[in-house]
Order: C-alpha cells, then sequence, then structure tokens
C-alpha cells in the first residue's frame, strides 16, 4: 500500500493554536495518538461556537462526530506549539465533513492530517436534521 502526501499549509482556510502538554507525550516520547484527536474536537468546535453556531449547553441543531480518521507523518513532542488547521471538504444536507492538518509551528507540510465528519441532530430527538442556513454561509467560507 502506498502511503500519500501530508497536507499543505495552503490546503486550509483558518487556523487555530494549541501548545502541548507535558502529559501529551507518551512513553515512546512523543504525542500520543489519541491527543490528535482531542486536537480535531477542538478545533472544529471551536470555531462553531466563536462562530456563534454551536451553543454546546443550550443549542438547537447540535453536531455529532460520526466518522474521523487522522494519518501520521512526523512526531510531534512536548514542548511544541502546534498550529491546526481546518477546511471543509464537502457540505451535505445533514452532514459536514472536515480537512483537518496537524502542523508544527511554522512548518509548510502537515506532521499530521485526517477529517472529521459531523452530523447535525435535533438535540430532543437526535435525528439529523438540514444543516441550518447560518450554519451553512459560514461553513461554506471554509470550503475547498
Amino acid at each position: 500500500m502506498s502511503r500519500r502526501e501530508p497536507a499543505r499549509r495552503g490546503d486550509f482556510k483558518t487556523w487555530r493554536q494549541f501548545t502541548t502538554r507535558r502529559a501529551d507525550n507518551d512513553a515512546y516520547g512523543h504525542v500520543n495518538n489519541t491527543v490528535y484527536y482531542e486536537w480535531f474536537d477542538s478545533a472544529v468546535n471551536g470555531w462553531l461556537v466563536e462562530q456563534g453556531l454551536l451553543d454546546i449547553v443550550a443549542g438547537d441543531p447540535i453536531a455529532f462526530v460520526v466518522d474521523t480518521h487522522c494519518s501520521y507523518f512526523t512526531a510531534l513532542a512536548f514542548p511544541e506549539p502546534v498550529e491546526v488547521g481546518l477546511a471543509i471538504a464537502h457540505l451535505g444536507a445533514s452532514s459536514i465533513r472536515y480537512r483537518i492538518g496537524i502542523f508544527a509551528e511554522g512548518s509548510d507540510t502537515a506532521a499530521a492530517d485526517g477529517e472529521f465528519v459531523h452530523v447535525v441532530v435535533d438535540r430532543a430527538s437526535r435525528r439529523p436534521v438540514d444543516i441550518p442556513a447560518d450554519w451553512r454561509v459560514k461553513l461554506e467560507m471554509l470550503a475547498v
């Protein structure tokens, strides 16, 4: 199986910064794979909250993660600043597929990249609903 090339900085529309923590390193001396998924979740949901789209406590609709994957290319470790790029790969009727890149500060090539899929659901019924128009307008700004 051939391995694809990592994402590049230009593949992303908006950025968030995180700082590795000492507890992020695993026994092998690099950031554990589970931390990358935390960065995925924090980047996506942080952006949605900042845009006024997602109210985690009382909002309706909300978004559930239904699929995610990550490919790793270069190790990151504590202490190291991390830049997380975010773009929209696909907008469906009720689903959003985000493209996410994890970069060492200033690097043009992703240390890891992947996708994260949300399905927008009604808070009470937990059933899929159409992406609201105000969400769609802002999400389309991140489309690639």
